[in-house]
């Protein structure tokens, strides 16, 4: 989904929504899975590449921000860089550099829409998702921009997982997953060829088919996740909201942002516990939800990936 940057007018209170194009490439190519090869003789078809099902994709490349992309707005005082899924994997990568280009009395914040990808071992044990991040940490050389404390120790491919990027980033950051994210339960948790036949396809397409075994795998799951979350949940500037829903990207869509039936967690929905992280109305603003399938507030219309 799109990056984007969330400005704010001092005087006049309104809320500007631009594309950050930097980042917004790096979401597209990232995932891009088109057939056609890049080369030096055909740049052009590089570019219609990266454009043509951008949607498909995973990102969005908005139509206008109300004023064709011509504004120069002038003294903002509150900033906000987002993502959904790979964009949010972006959004916290680039979180620290983000905050460095603003002046210090700007309020600058970060928030992660399911990317929290944990390195988790597939139903065969094999480690689906780390080859994925593999592949795309070395063809694309990402690791000049990953965390030098982390490389010091780990593997690269390690780096670039979000449990291992939070503890380097120093800006507030709020972080919303489903922990039974739909997304990585197909394809990092049960990808095809995980399991025999067709043994977890009815699961993975609606977690209301799961049998009580794979329930329990699913918790398993979702334990782990959990556990990945601690710095976070010890970080007094950060804020969670991670609920058993079985969906992914929740800020794109009004149904699940704020809705009557939107999710809920201490009776708020996100765009309420959000607002109230960012703007400082509580003290602290954590929540992460019971097991599945404990919340009554989850619905089947929410968008799964």
């Amino acid at each position: 989904m799109a990056i984007e940057l969330l400005l704010r007018q001092r005087r006049r209170g309104i809320a500007v929504a631009a594309a950050a194009p930097l980042l917004l490439i790096l979401t597209v190519a990232t995932f891009s899975c088109s057939p056609v090869a890049a080369t030096a003789s055909s740049p052009e078809l590089v570019e219609l590449t990266l454009l043509a099902g951008a949607r498909e994709k995973g990102a969005v490349i908005r139509y206008c921000d109300g004023a064709s992309f011509a504004g120069d707005a002038e003294g903002e005082d509150l900033a906000m860089l987002t993502g959904c899924s790979a964009g949010s994997l972006a959004a916290l990568l680039h979180c620290d550099n983000f905050r460095e280009r603003f002046p210090k009395d700007v309020s600058v914040k970060c928030l992660s829409d399911a990317g929290f990808f944990i390195d988790e071992k597939d139903l065969s044990g094999e480690r689906s998702l780390r080859s994925l991040i593999n592949g795309i940490v070395h063809l694309q050389n990402v690791r000049e921009a990953l965390p030098k404390g982390c490389l010091a120790n780990k593997d690269p491919t390690e780096c670039f997982f979000p449990p291992e990027l939070i503890k380097s980033i120093s800006t507030p950051t709020f972080i919303l997953n489903s922990d039974y994210d739909s997304w990585q339960i197909r394809n990092a948790l049960a990808p095809n060829g995980s399991y025999p036949g067709q043994a977890w396809s009815s699961c993975k397409a609606d977690i209301r088919n799961c049998s009580s075994t794979q329930i329990d795998v699913l918790h398993g799951f979702r334990k782990k996740l959990v556990s990945e979350l601690k710095v976070a949940e010890h970080n007094r500037d950060w804020g969670l909201f991670i609920d058993s829903c079985f969906t992914h990207c929740q800020t794109p869509f009004r149904i699940s942002w704020i809705s009557r039936i939107s999710p809920r967690l201490g009776n708020k929905t996100i765009a309420e516990a959000v607002g109230d992280w960012y703007f400082g109305r509580r003290e602290e603003v954590k929540y992460i939800d019971c097991e599945y399938p404990c919340n009554p507030t989850c619905s089947s219309r929410l968008p799964s990936a």
